[in-house]
């Protein structure tokens, strides 16, 4: 029998006069799989084999969707359903009508005018084509996923757990216990497990820190400014033995900054900063009330 035209091509002569021999076209594998596979098969104009291998083609866009009469599909569906048991026509009816829908839609985007993008409707009816074939290739990836684990349910149950009874000569034997502890050392064990332990006590010291006087700590700023060189704040703050002095002196700064008594300079930010004393007149009374909204 002479090989089919469509399969093999006759020896062709290059240059050298060599013969090369045609290759067989590959069938692909993923169509070769939804040929055999069993199910729904439609029968069109332009396309005769299963309808998920249909599916496939139109979401690689090998077939036009609107060259698709979705009525015959759906006549030659119908047909399929009563050749069928009850609950196996409800799954199919069930997963026919969800892709069933989306073709329509895919059909009806596609039979639209599509001229140039004028306004956003247009952008609008592209990016709903978009969602319906990712609405597609969705329902592919789920039917592909229902379709292992039917695979992998049907290898699990073919399984079964070998339920074997430990032998008689292993649960005879017993561990051979070894005593090491005196009666001595039970009772010592006895007396610690009996004896209450001590309470312990948490101190509450370190969550009341003693407060700071505002008027106290302005009078220390001013004694270290008012009759000397100007310092830096680092200075000012050497000998604060707590967080609360520190904040207590930059107050009192801030204080006698707003009364004119001091001036401070900061050549960058975040650097050194240096305090002079200003006031040409100042008294022990100004601190009477200096601080006051702070030590309440």
């Amino acid at each position: 029998m002479a090989p089919s035209p469509d399969l093999t091509e006759p020896e062709r002569s290059t240059e050298s006069g060599e013969s090369v021999e045609a290759v067989e076209p590959v069938e692909p594998v993923e169509s070769v799989e939804a040929e055999q596979a069993p199910g729904f098969r439609v029968s069109l104009g332009d396309f005769e084999g299963p309808f998920d291998l249909l599916l496939s083609l139109i979401a690689k866009h090998e077939l036009d969707i609107t060259e698709i009469s979705l009525s015959r599909v759906t006549d030659e569906f119908i047909a399929y359903l009563r050749r069928l048991d009850t609950d196996e026509s409800l799954d199919e009816a069930s997963e026919f009508l969800l892709v069933a829908a989306t073709l329509l839609d895919l059909k009806v985007a596609g039979l639209l005018p599509q001229g140039e993008l004028v306004d956003a409707e247009d952008v609008a009816l592209l990016e709903a084509r978009d969602l319906l074939f990712a609405r597609l290739l969705q329902y592919r990836a789920f039917k592909e996923a229902s379709g292992w684990f039917a695979d992998r349910l049907e290898a699990e149950g073919r399984r079964h757990a070998r339920l074997v009874r430990l032998e008689d000569k292993f649960r005879q034997r017993t561990p051979e216990l070894v005593w090491t502890l005196s009666l001595d050392d039970f009772a010592a064990l006895a007396t610690l497990a009996m004896t209450p332990r001590e309470v312990p006590v948490v101190g509450l010291d370190h969550l009341h820190a003693p407060l700071v006087s505002i008027r106290e700590q302005a009078a220390v700023v001013v004694g270290m400014l008012r009759h000397g060189e100007p310092i830096s704040f680092r200075q000012l703050v050497a000998g604060a033995e707590q967080k609360g002095v520190v904040v207590a002196r930059f107050l009192a700064v801030l204080e006698l900054y707003r009364r004119a008594a001091l001036a401070f300079e900061q050549l960058e930010p975040l650097g050194e900063l240096t305090l002079r004393w200003t006031a040409e007149h100042w008294s022990e009374e100004n601190l009477s009330n200096l601080g006051a909204d702070y030590d309440g």
